[in-house]
């Protein structure tokens, strides 16, 4: 039986006047354990009555007398103490208010054992529910509110209550208190009073103005507790202006074949608010660029169109354009709103255009023999400048190194020039590239480049080479030596080879070869006969099989014939003239022969000094020969070719050596020689004065009636000259 003030839960109304019940357990039995079921008990929270207070009583309506207890959250589990049971009669009690947004349910068991002994005992459990009482004011979810509203356009905000959303504690209404600022309406929003929804109630709102709303919320359907909360809302702008061209027509002129040139740049014009994408605009192309030469942007100040070429205009295929362009913004209309258009014409300026090659590239293949004069093709170009009265002469490009091929200037007609070479560093597996130029006669001349590609047919016009020139081997169990063949034609042109000993070297090549130097003439013939000979130098060392070693060969020097002339009395006159010329002629070779002296004498300390040089170096390379054997083949060889520039250089010097000896002697058999026809001159001299004057001193001293010897009559004996003289001054007869 519940007696109590009325109470709903769970679509139930109950009455409660007492907080005390008697509860009378129905019993059911199952084996030894009982079990009895008793109704939720439901207690208020927050009451303000003395503790501990009784709120239900247990009575099992026993013969014997009963022992009570009782378990379970609240009793001896967390919170313990809050809720206590008489042992003796049963009595549940209560110890402090309970609150229900904290824990709203309780569950506990009762055992009843009997007092005497007896095995005897009951169970049951109770729930207790916690009732809830008014005691939460409203909270807001979000306090302040930050809400942004368009012109126009609702926008709500909630508040909820922490009371039981069941019981009339949580049915909230929501009013607004106060508007800042008030203008200029101070009812410009109003509020859904159940669902808190605020909403636009003005037409005169201000674009990026932020209003403050004091918003009240009060549970039990507005006559219970009050909460205020704030709500800011800002008013924002919508697209309700539509971009607008300053101008409809715009003119504008662009050269041809010039890519990303800027043609013109339309401004346009937005009421909406700066800055925000119902402002910011966007363009397009509507109409009239099918060919794709054109593109529009947004330019920096996002207030205008900048219209650019992305493909180069053609003047003489069309010299004029005509642009439907149309402007939007980023976002879209809030209402429909006439689109701005406007109309581009652009006009295309022609310029003077290079000639154009076709191909730009021509292939011709030709054997790389042709004579010079040979006509190879007609390459040419045409100028697109049809609206131009213009001529197109050509001309090879400087670039062009090799000089194989010329161009008539008006035809394009390409001869050979001079001989072409496929074996040439400037052909490129097996191409010949050359650039031509076509130059139209504008005032400012337009230059085309094309390229002629000359694929050169190989013929055989290069006969095979030994590349070295050079061996050495031994004289005894010789190796063979192998030779490298080269062959600058290609492969069809070229190996294999043949070699065979020239006729000469052939004839003279015998099995007992002494030590020295032999030329060896070998003729070499490629795959289709073309044979060239090739000299090897072979030195044959006294050594035997691989093991090559050539020792110091003595080279002999060589004398000089002495020249010796005895001249007679009767020539000694004639000959003094001839001995004179001969002196001085000695005396300038003297001359030349002392400055080659002192020249010779410097190279041969020169040698010396390099044969010092190489034997330290003999000497380094022989300590390093012996110290690495893994490198002891190559060494060796190195070794050995120094040791043979060594004693070559040895043996230079000893022919310097005697040379300078042989150059001493003959300078020092001139010097002598010079003296001795000096002393000979002075001889002859002394001896023709006595031959001439003693014998007519001696008969003018005799005879008596001789004249006197210094007397004209004796000048006519000294020669016709002397004769002439005593006849001009004689006087004839009369002396």
């Amino acid at each position: 039986k519940l007696d109590r003030p009325s109470y709903q839960h769970g679509g139930v109304r109950y009455k409660y006047t007492q907080l005390c019940m008697n509860i009378n357990v129905l019993k059911l039995w199952r084996q030894k354990r009982r079990c009895m079921l008793i109704p939720p008990l439901f207690v208020p929270e927050n009451q303000n009555v003395p503790f501990p207070k009784l709120i239900a009583v247990v009575n099992f309506a026993k013969e014997n007398t009963m022992i009570y207890s009782m378990k379970g959250e609240g009793a001896d589990e967390p919170p313990v103490g809050v809720f206590i049971i008489d042992k003796n009669n049963g009595a549940i009690y209560v110890t402090k208010p309970l609150d229900r947004e904290t824990k709203d349910k309780y569950v506990l068991t009762v055992h009843a054992v009997a007092a005497n002994g007896e095995v005897e005992e009951e169970t049951t459990e109770i729930i207790i529910f916690v009732i809830d009482g008014n005691d939460n004011k409203p909270i807001f979810t979000q306090n302040p509110f930050l809400g942004s509203v368009a012109e126009a356009s609702p926008r709500g905000t909630n508040a909820t209550d922490a009371d039981d959303p069941d019981s009339d504690h949580a049915d909230i209404r929501y009013s607004i208190i106060s508007q800042t600022p008030p203008q200029p309406d101070p009812n410009m929003f109003i509020i859904n009073p159940i669902t808190g929804g605020i909403r636009v109630n003005s037409d005169e709102l201000d674009r990026e103005v932020r209003y403050i709303l004091l918003i009240q919320a009060a549970d039990m359907m507005g006559d219970g507790l009050v909460t205020t909360g704030t709500a800011v809302i800002t008013v924002t702008d919508i697209n309700d202006h539509a971009p607008q061209f300053e101008k409809t027509l715009y003119t504008a002129s662009v050269p041809e074949n010039k890519v990303g040139s800027v043609v013109v740049k339309i401004p346009v014009t937005d009421g909406d608010d700066p800055q925000t994408p119902a402002w910011t605009a966007n363009f397009r192309i509507f109409s009239g660029n099918s060919g794709g030469f054109f593109s529009i942007s947004t330019g920096p100040n996002k207030q205008e169109g900048i219209i650019t070429t992305v493909k180069p205009l053609d003047f003489e295929q069309t010299n004029k354009y005509t642009l439907l362009v149309i402007t939007e913004n980023d976002v879209p209309f809030a209402k429909p709103l006439p689109t701005s258009t406007a109309t581009v014409i652009v006009n295309v300026q022609d310029v003077n255009e290079a000639p154009v090659f076709d191909p730009a590239e021509t292939i011709i293949s030709k054997p790389e023999d042709l004579e010079v004069g040979t006509e190879l093709t007609v390459y040419t170009a045409t100028d697109p400048d049809t609206a131009r009265a213009q001529t197109v002469t050509y001309r090879v490009s400087n670039e062009d190194r090799s000089g194989w091929v010329s161009i008539d200037r008006d035809t394009g007609l390409i001869r050979v020039k001079s001989s072409m070479d496929r074996e040439s560093p400037l052909v490129k597996d097996g191409k010949f590239k050359v650039l031509i130029l076509a130059v139209d006669d504008d005032e400012v001349p337009a230059t085309g480049t094309g390229t002629l590609v000359i694929e050169l047919e190989d013929v055989n016009d290069n006969a095979p080479v030994i590349e070295e020139r050079e061996i050495t081997v031994c004289s005894k169990n010789s190796v063979p030596v192998s030779l490298s063949v080269t062959d600058e034609d290609g492969s069809g042109f070229a190996a294999p080879f043949t070699v065979e000993l020239h006729e000469e070297s052939r004839n003279n090549w015998t099995t007992a070869i002494q030590q020295g130097k032999y030329s060896v003439v070998l003729r070499v013939y490629d795959s289709s006969l073309h044979s060239q000979d090739s000299t090897i130098i072979t030195t044959v060392c006294d050594c035997t099989g691989e093991d090559v070693w050539c020792s110091d060969r003595e080279i002999s020097g060589f004398g000089l014939s002495p020249i010796l002339g005895i001249l007679g009395a009767s020539l000694l006159s004639s000959k003094l003239t001839h001995l004179y010329f001969k002196w001085t002629k000695f005396s300038s070779k003297q001359t030349q022969l002392s400055s080659k002296l002192t020249h010779l004498y410097f190279k041969w300390t020169k040698f010396s000094s390099k044969q010092t040089q190489l034997s330290s170096k003999l000497t380094h390379l022989y300590f390093k020969w012996t110290k690495f054997s893994s490198k002891r083949t190559q060494l060796s060889s190195k070794l050995t070719h120094l040791y043979f520039k060594w004693t070559k250089f040895s043996s230079k010097q000893t022919q310097l050596s005697s040379k300078l000896t042989h150059l001493y002697f003959k300078w020092t058999k001139f010097s002598s020689k010079q003296t001795q026809h000096s002393f000979k001159w002075t001889k002859f001299s002394s001896k023709q004065v006595l031959f001439k004057t003693d014998p007519n001193l001696k008969a003018a001293d005799d005879d008596p009636k001789a004249p006197p010897y210094d007397s004209l009559l004796t000048l006519d004996d000294r020669g016709p000259r002397f004769k002439k003289l005593a006849d001009v001054y004689g006087g004839g007869d009369e002396l």
